[in-house]
């Protein structure tokens, strides 16, 4: 049995985070000493480090939510638990084509920057006109669609 402390450090998780999932459910409550300091076990270790590792792959909180539920019951098909995965997997390779959208129209911006004054500057005038922009990096959302 270890303090909040002691998982904590174990885990890299912040106490008040971990206050958090409790609060949330995420994380059961632990039993508490005569002193009301919370006292938790190995399965508690292991599912924080479950919801920590599953956080750094960027699974929101609903989707760690159902895939604890799924580890919770072992003899269930993981078929779901590959849907969210695959889910998830789609959010991100979305993501990173906005990124590379995003990186290419900045490269390109500074690219064409004179380093002159500002009233010339090829990146204040991108900026204050969408519409000058390559189109992909902002989310679907176009100049000439919010226009």
């Amino acid at each position: 049995m270890r303090t909040i402390g002691k998982l904590a450090a174990a885990t890299g998780v912040k106490v008040p985070t971990i206050r958090f999932y409790e609060q949330i459910g995420l994380l059961p409550a632990p039993p508490r000493t005569a002193s009301d300091r919370r006292l938790y076990d190995d399965i508690a270790l292991r599912r924080l480090s479950f919801i920590r590792h599953s956080r750094q792959l960027g699974f929101d909180l609903d989707s760690i939510r159902s895939l604890l539920d799924l580890s919770d019951h072992p003899d269930r098909p993981c078929g779901e638990a590959n849907v969210i995965a695959e889910r998830h997997l789609a959010d991100v390779t979305a993501k990173i084509t906005q990124l590379q959208a995003l990186s290419t129209e900045l490269s390109r911006m500074t690219a064409e920057c004179a380093g002159g004054r500002v009233s010339a500057c090829k990146v204040i005038e991108v900026l204050h006109n969408h519409g000058l922009c390559a189109q992909g990096h902002d989310g679907g959302t176009s100049a000439s669609a919010t226009a």
